[in-house]
């Protein structure tokens, strides 16, 4: 087991399987040293644990909710990175996180929401984890999910 896969473990968050494509792309792919994930859904053994649009109001997944869905969307992102890299342990550094919520228009806490991937990949990885992100609002996501997180990370 890699270093980071049982970092992953310690952290209560063992590797999953890498998600399968629900379209027509690969879940990552790489380039001179970088590897890039497509958009990660909160996938827990095939299924979206929760649906729905993030926001404060009743009948709505709350922010604190989506942010624990991710986090589970980083995780799913590593499964994906290691899918075409083989060993975790070969990342040096994670470049950008690009996240999505699913939001009511009246909800602006998205970089609150992203938070739980940014600080998940910083549990695990340390200073390597820290990164360059976007957090963006949008009207509707694949499936219904509330949170779509993609990584760039860089590797030896």
């Amino acid at each position: 087991m890699s270093k980071i896969e049982a970092r992953l473990s310690e952290l209560g968050f063992p590797l999953p399987e890498v998600t399968k494509p629900v379209a027509a792309y690969t879940p990552a792919v790489i380039t001179g040293n970088l590897v890039f994930t497509s958009g990660q859904l909160p996938f827990v053994n095939g299924a979206l644990p929760t649906t729905g649009k993030v926001g404060t109001d009743e009948g709505l997944v709350d922010p604190a909710s989506a942010k624990d869905l991710a986090r589970l969307c980083a995780l799913n992102a590593l499964a994906a990175a290691k899918s075409v890299l083989g060993d975790l342990d070969r990342i040096t550094r994670i470049v950008k996180v690009v996240g999505f919520v699913s939001s009511v228009p009246s909800f602006t806490g998205q970089p609150g929401v992203i938070n739980g991937a940014s600080e998940f990949l910083g549990e695990v990885f340390g200073e390597a984890g820290v990164h360059a992100r976007s957090a963006v609002g949008v009207p509707v996501l694949p499936l219904d999910s509330a949170v779509e997180v993609e990584i760039i990370a860089e590797f030896k």
